[in-house]
């Protein structure tokens, strides 16, 4: 009897069961999910090229995604698993890229990527929350882009001075910048109320 026939009478078997039809039907579709993601995973970790350990991580990273996807659109509606879900699956694809050696970035100057992850990650919880893009959303994503993108330029070393001195010289910009987002959240707020 072949691998196929056991699983597909298991399947049958579970199905069968009247009082957790919908539960066991969405369980076996996950499982399928996990099951071509590993494959995926295991025929791009067995190219020689590749670290197994990143490879590793980042199919964690994707799980742990789908996983919280799953969460916020099916059994929860939470706009927060969406957040994490696209995190993880913005952090995950980029490990797979880095494994793949798609992107030469070295992780150790990568960081700030988690910045500009994050925000945009908000865009589609405040999409979820709101039926279209919140301007509360947007501000706060435009925030954490700029402030990875500016991390960013200092960790590819792309000015002649270091992140240390920058902040020494400029650190009354990290005030004017707190007070212009809150400014701009407290408008939109408004904005939002009027409509």
């Amino acid at each position: 009897m072949s691998i196929g026939k056991v699983w597909e009478k298991v399947y049958i078997h579970v199905m069968s069961l009247k009082k957790n039809r919908k539960l066991t039907a969405r369980m076996v579709f996950i499982a399928g999910i996990f099951f071509m993601v590993l494959g995926i995973t295991f025929l791009i970790g067995s190219l020689e090229h590749t670290s197994k350990i990143s490879v590793f991580i980042a199919f964690s990273l994707l799980v742990a995604g789908g996983s919280c996807a799953v969460l916020a659109i099916k059994l929860n509606k939470r706009p927060i698993y969406l957040f994490f879900a696209s995190l993880f699956m913005m952090a995950g694809l980029f490990l797979f890229l880095t494994a793949l050696e798609v992107v030469t970035l070295p992780l150790s100057r990568a960081w700030p990527l988690l910045s500009i992850f994050s925000g945009l990650a908000l865009l589609p919880v405040g999409w979820r929350s709101h039926g279209r893009i919140n301007p509360r959303y947007l501000v706060s994503s435009c925030a954490f882009v700029l402030l990875g993108f500016l991390l960013m330029i200092f960790s590819l070393r792309l000015i002649p001075y270091s992140f240390m001195s920058f902040v020494h010289t400029w650190w009354p910009m990290l005030f004017l910048l707190g007070g212009l987002t809150l400014v701009l959240i407290t408008i939109s707020a408004k904005g939002e109320r009027k409509d």
